[in-house]
């Protein structure tokens, strides 16, 4: 037997193992992009299209150009502003903005809430049918409904004359032409302000009419105290649709019917922009108009946003 003298030897130290963070930071950083790289295609896409043409026209607004490649861009600081503002033809077209908003209006929200509220009387086939004849006008061509509704208001021999007994100009007229256009627009708009109030009608839960028709309120007194403020959000909805879309949605009809006559009677501010730029040739000009309007409708527009929270809020 062998006897070793001395300490024994210290064994050795096991190796420490510090465990990586690496893969739960990845793990982590992962999770936070994931729903950004979802949104990253719509937030190109809306870079492209919206906000770096909005840049490009406020800085075209400071310019003067003819659109003209070989013509030089001029700097005009200001000026285009300050131009547009001295112009009767920019407030008169302001004005009748604000009229066609006015008369969209009862297109767009008084009218769509009378037939969704008397569709719901409406059952079985017959709803889809009478759905149907509502929303149809919507999904007619702007183009095809001026063509169609130009040969119904033609003087003497259309539709529209022979049942009125008249020989009106009613195209052409000074005192008629802006009326017309809104009538055309309303009338195509008028299905798709229906459909809304259907969808905001459905999301209203039936007990609250049960609970108070057990209470004793009649149909008038549901729709009045219950239906209406539980649809006020939707009906801020389409003033603001009304307000934002009804000058864009109304240029196919005025280029195709009138082309901002008689003595501009239908040239509204939209219109009035792109005169600017293709009929006269004056970029800057049109520039400045589209960014009054856009900032005009954009005040409009977080107004009457405030505006549907606070009822939203108040409902809840």
């Amino acid at each position: 037997m062998f006897v070793v003298e001395g300490p024994l030897p210290a064994a050795p130290a096991a190796e420490t193992v510090t465990p990586s963070h690496r893969p739960a930071r990845f793990r982590r950083a992962g999770r936070f992009a994931v729903p950004y790289l979802y949104l990253a295609p719509a937030l190109v896409l809306l870079v492209v299209w919206i906000y770096r043409p909005l840049v490009q026209a406020v800085e075209l607004s400071t310019y003067s150009w003819n659109l003209l490649p070989t013509s030089p861009m001029k700097p005009a600081g200001t000026g285009n502003y300050e131009r547009l503002l001295d112009l009767p033809a920019f407030w008169d077209s302001v004005g009748r903005t604000g009229v066609l908003i006015a008369g969209m209006l009862p297109f767009t929200v008084a009218l769509p809430l009378l037939i969704a509220l008397a569709s719901r009387r409406v059952h079985g086939r017959a709803r889809t049918v009478y759905h149907a004849f509502v929303f149809v006008p919507f999904l007619v061509a702007p183009v095809a409904a001026a063509a169609v509704w130009r040969w119904l208001l033609h003087p003497g021999s259309g539709f529209v004359d022979q049942v009125l007994r008249s020989d009106r100009n009613w195209v052409y007229d000074v005192g008629t032409a802006h009326g017309v256009i809104i009538v055309i627009t309303g009338w195509q708009l008028l299905g798709f302000a229906v459909l809304v109030i259907w969808a905001g009608l459905a999301g209203i839960s039936g007990d609250y009419d049960e609970a108070a028709r057990v209470d004793g309120a009649s149909a008038r007194q549901i729709r009045r105290w219950i239906t209406l403020p539980l649809l006020s959000p939707t009906l801020l909805f389409l003033v603001l649709t009304t307000v934002l879309l009804s000058p864009t949605l109304t240029f196919p009809l005025i280029d195709s019917m009138t082309q901002g006559g008689p003595a501009q009677a239908t040239t509204n501010i939209y219109y009035l922009l792109w005169d600017y730029a293709f009929h006269s040739f004056d970029a800057g000009l049109s520039a400045a108009a589209g960014v009054l309007l856009f900032a005009g409708f954009g005040v409009i527009a977080g107004v009457l946003v405030w505006v549907s929270e606070k009822v939203a809020f108040h409902d809840d």
